[in-house]
């Protein structure tokens, strides 16, 4: 992975020195907040998922002893964690959370932008990445693992691609929706093979430090446990419900139902994605396939029941690429981009009024809306678009 460590590099020349310092400064500020808050119940379960693997013991199980909610991430994850679960939760709370940001911001450098645009992404994404980190979790990382498998299709890589597309699927599931990359792959036959390779590779890789019963015990557990879940996060129409904040999540609780069926949304947003694929021609701009990473970022957020407020952070990198990749920028197009700062980003932080942030953002799911309304303009775009080369890119 010396990819990684080269892109560090970039930085000093690129003299972007201080907003990647701020970058790093908020998730160090936040995991230092909630470790001195004792505030970090979701690092707990994550640290968790490595001893009960090592221990075998059921990955899904209740440890009210341990922490509160249980673990809801594949046996894969146990692996992710591992070097973190071995140090004091002090240091691994803040190398968790400089991780997370550190892997996501090389992913945005590798995406074909400028430097303006990078910067206005990392500038856009910035507040979700710290509501992420104050939440000590695994989204940003989640977002880095979809954006690295686009870039590496891109550079004929199928190999690393199909790794972060697994990666990502195996840990939290939201990576397969990175699967659709395939249509851009010039290897296609390579990258079915490695994808199958990687598949086998890493749904063992976690038995190195259990056993292979144990683990395959775990994927079905993790079944249940995930499915269980889906029951829970529907169930509750409550303002105090934090998650569900999706499409169906609005639908739900604008019309106070509980029995709103997903599929209703889904499968006519499934058919939505996949209709402009058939527009073969358009694989081979940049701007096209660009579009195409923006909306597998925002979908797999606004179209999940477990999307939850600290999630938004994969949501906000897609919506601010939409941003970057509109040439030129309308008032509309910049009203928008405002609207969802405010509605998405920063109405569920301390900066919004304690009333509006739970009565009317959270009560209604409101921080999916701006995410949805850009996803049908991306839709329209890749539907409907003529793309010509821009500025956008390098």
């Amino acid at each position: 992975m010396n990819f990684l460590f080269a892109e560090f590099r970039v930085f000093k020349k690129w003299k972007i020195a201080l907003p990647v310092l701020l970058w790093f400064a908020l998730a160090i500020i936040a995991g230092l907040a909630e470790y001195l808050h004792q505030s970090f119940n979701n690092y707990l379960i994550f640290r968790q998922v490595f001893w009960h693997t090592l221990e075998q013991t059921n990955l899904y199980a209740a440890y009210p002893s341990e922490y509160a909610d249980i673990n809801h991430y594949g046996p894969l994850f146990s692996m992710v964690i591992a070097p973190f679960a071995v140090l004091p939760d002090w240091l691994g709370v803040i190398l968790w959370n400089i991780a997370n940001a550190a892997v996501l911001l090389i992913a945005i450098r590798m995406l074909p932008l400028t430097r303006k645009n990078f910067l206005i992404v990392l500038l856009i994404s910035a507040v979700e990445m710290m509501t992420a980190s104050h939440n000590v979790q695994f989204n940003s990382m989640t977002a880095a693992f979809i954006i690295f498998a686009f870039v590496f299709v891109e550079k004929e890589k199928d190999i690393w691609a199909t790794l972060f597309i697994v990666l990502g699927f195996l840990t939290k599931l939201y990576g397969i929706a990175a699967i659709v990359f395939f249509l851009f792959s010039k290897h296609r036959i390579k990258f079915t093979g490695y994808f199958i390779m990687w598949l086998v590779v890493l749904f063992c890789l976690p038995m190195i430090i259990s056993s292979p019963a144990f683990i395959i015990q775990s994927y079905a557990d993790w079944y249940t446990a995930i499915s269980e879940k889906v029951v829970q996060n529907i169930s509750s129409l409550s303002h105090t419900n934090m998650q569900d904040i999706c499409v169906m999540g609005i639908v739900r609780r604008t019309f106070h139902t509980s029995n709103f069926n997903d599929l209703y949304v889904l499968l006519p947003a499934v058919a939505i994605f996949g209709l402009p694929l058939l527009r073969m021609a358009q694989y081979k701009n940049l701007l096209y396939r660009m579009r195409y990473l923006a909306l597998v970022l925002i979908s797999v957020v606004i179209f999940s029941d477990s999307a939850e407020s600290a999630t938004y952070v994969i949501a906000m990198v897609g919506a601010a690429l939409w941003f970057v990749m509109k040439e030129p920028k309308s008032p509309a197009v910049i009203a928008l981009l405002v609207f969802t700062i405010f509605v998405t980003s920063l109405a569920t932080t301390d900066l919004c009024p304690q009333y509006i942030k739970v009565h009317v953002i959270r009560a209604f799911a409101l921080k999916a809306l701006p995410c949805f309304i850009i996803w049908l303009l991306l839709i329209r775009e890749v539907a409907f678009g003529k793309f010509h080369d821009n500025k956008i890119c390098v």
